[in-house]
């Protein structure tokens, strides 16, 4: 990509047509951040500096603070970077889409109604009352279906609903993938995609589909035969906190890709403070990440409906029935009492923790961008844990459920921004 310059006897007319010293400087600064080599312009512009009556630098300030796009990968124009850049985003958009679809259907008890998966095949749903029939019959030979119709007598239209839910969240992961893999295959061939990012290409084909092999092997669990006739059907815990997983470090990877084709480097002196900066906030999207794969926990095993009381669990700081299961490590993923326990200690301790954190980071030189998350930050974790006690106090509707889920994604969504904003720049 040519530098883009624009000679000074072409600013300089602007002060002729009445422009302000603060929009030529304007002007010119965009100009400046365009270029591959921004001090050609300014080599060329003394006889701006002089009819601004400006020192030099105050051009060059806000070249200080922030570094072009195409000072990363040269060899491709901006325009293309940015291209690839909104795909990268609308592709973690897509990831979004996918977890709320996801949690909607966990809530509505609609995750095991295909009781198969068949790649191309499971993208034709039933389309006459005989096939309807023939699926439905189907359903009917494992767990779920004799649980919930021994409650209540499960009805045709009733398998339709969560047939569809389910069907609409296998699509959706399917649409993902041509999303992904359709558009990267164009971008390599025209050359847009850069040295540094074809590993992560090959790494997010991968995680999708080892996101796609991670869900069928969760459903597969809850189609299983339970021990006791009285237990209810349900995916392993162990197996949905997984594929949440793996789908929240799809989205992270996919989300930090996008910024890095969009987002220009901030100049940042990484002193002992600045460092130290840095380091808490990894350390806050680790702990979010975390807590996020407690709150799977409480989902697989229903443990939300255990105790629906905040602060205190019944009465009780620490629950009697905490360590009922032998051997007692088990209580940790099993119990649904001791996971519930777990999930709400940690989201108070990640609310806590990053209160302190946008307390530190009050009077560090954080570039602006940054100074926007970590305030995005602390606002998003008092949102997300109003919303975790409503769902507890409510006795977890689906609405707010889901939107508590979507919550978890958005904080993270903030601490990945908070990081990538604090990089430091290639050398």
């Amino acid at each position: 990509m040519e530098c883009l310059t624009l000679p000074p006897k072409n600013l300089i007319k602007g002060f002729v047509h009445g422009k302000s010293h603060s929009t030529i400087l304007q002007l010119c600064t965009r100009q400046l951040r365009t270029c591959r080599n921004p001090y050609q312009i300014l080599n060329k512009g003394n006889k701006l500096t002089s009819k601004l009556n400006l020192p030099l630098s105050r051009l060059i300030q806000p070249l200080r603070q922030t570094t072009t796009i195409s000072k990363t990968n040269p060899e491709i124009s901006l325009r293309a970077q940015k291209i690839v850049g909104g795909w990268l985003i609308g592709c973690a958009g897509m990831c979004f889409g996918a977890v709320i679809l996801g949690g909607v259907t966990r809530l509505t008890e609609s995750g095991l109604s295909m009781v198969d998966w068949r790649l191309l095949k499971d993208m034709k749903p039933p389309q006459n009352l005989q096939e309807w029939e023939e699926e439905f019959e189907k359903y009917k030979q494992f767990p779920e279906y004799k649980y919930v119709n021994a409650q209540h007598e499960m009805s045709l239209s009733d398998f339709k609903f969560i047939f569809y839910m389910e069907y609409g969240h296998r699509m959706w992961g399917r649409l993902i993938g041509l999303a992904f893999l359709l558009p990267g295959a164009y971008f390599l061939k025209k050359g847009w995609i850069s040295k540094g990012m074809k590993p992560r290409m090959l790494a997010l084909t991968a995680l999708l589909g080892f996101q796609g092999f991670l869900g069928w092997y969760m459903v597969k669990s809850g189609l299983e035969e339970k021990q006791k006739e009285t237990d209810i059907p349900r995916v392993s815990q162990y197996r949905l906190a997984s594929h949440l997983g793996s789908a929240f470090i799809l989205y992270s990877l996919f989300l930090w890709s996008g910024f890095t084709h969009l987002l220009p480097y901030n100049k940042i002196e990484f002193t002992k403070e600045m460092r130290r900066i840095k380091g808490m906030a990894h350390g806050m999207k680790a702990l979010i990440f975390i807590t996020a794969i407690s709150g799977a926990f409480v989902a697989g095993l229903d443990a939300g409906l255990t105790y629906n009381s905040w602060p205190k669990m019944a009465d009780r700081w620490i629950p009697t029935d905490m360590w009922n299961i032998d051997p007692k490590w088990k209580n940790i993923f099993e119990n649904p009492t001791f996971v519930q326990f777990n999930h709400r200690h940690l989201a108070e301790s990640t609310v806590l923790l990053i209160a302190g954190f946008w307390w530190m980071c009050r009077k560090a030189p954080l570039p602006p961008r940054a100074r926007m998350a970590v305030n995005a930050l602390l606002a998003m974790s008092i949102i997300q844990a109003s919303l975790g006690i409503t769902t507890l106090l409510t006795y977890v509707p689906t609405p707010v459920a889901a939107t508590h889920q979507s919550g978890s994604l958005v904080l993270l969504s903030i601490a990945v921004w908070l990081t990538h904003e604090l990089r430091r720049i290639p050398k």
